[in-house]
């Protein structure tokens, strides 16, 4: 199952399923399903198991594409376009090891005995498209692959 978030024509934010090039809106090819990815995974143990249903029969053709939006017609955001929490994790040892002696301190032990993560920007998230910069920000740009994990329980 893959799911979007994508802006609509009145410019609020959209959960859809994604599948074949077509986008399929959760709250309109079912009910009981959210339209919007924050309430998804905010009521998600209630949700899923029609969501899985719902994503089964797109998969069958059962809801065919005159009930989606071509992909090309539609601006994606971030998954979760507003995230209340972002932690970043720090799972390559290299990279560490040259931030911490770019600015003069040695490795901390802790990288090797526990999973380290501190709290980034949530309001940095972004979706796919152009990434602005200002000029002086292009004299040591960084670019990382980020993979993202949701968890949908509280605690």
């Amino acid at each position: 199952m893959k799911l979007v978030s994508y802006l609509t024509a009145q410019g609020n934010d959209q959960l859809a399923f994604y599948h074949e090039g077509y986008l399929y809106n959760t709250d309109t090819v079912h009910p009981d399903l959210p339209g919007s990815m924050g309430l998804f995974l905010h009521y998600w143990s209630d949700v899923i198991t029609t969501a899985q249903e719902v994503n089964a029969a797109i998969v069958a053709g059962k809801i065919t594409t005159a009930s989606g939006l071509p992909l090309a017609n539609a601006k994606l955001l971030s998954p979760v376009p507003f995230p209340t929490s972002c932690r970043d994790g720090y799972a390559f040892r290299q990279h560490v090891a040259a931030a911490r002696r770019n600015r003069g301190v040695p490795m901390i032990p802790e990288f090797d005995q526990y999973p380290i993560f501190y709290f980034t920007n949530h309001n940095s998230i972004q979706g796919p498209g152009p990434i602005r910069c200002m000029p002086d920000h292009f004299e040591k740009l960084d670019f990382e692959l980020e993979a993202a994990i949701v968890v949908c329980k509280n605690g």
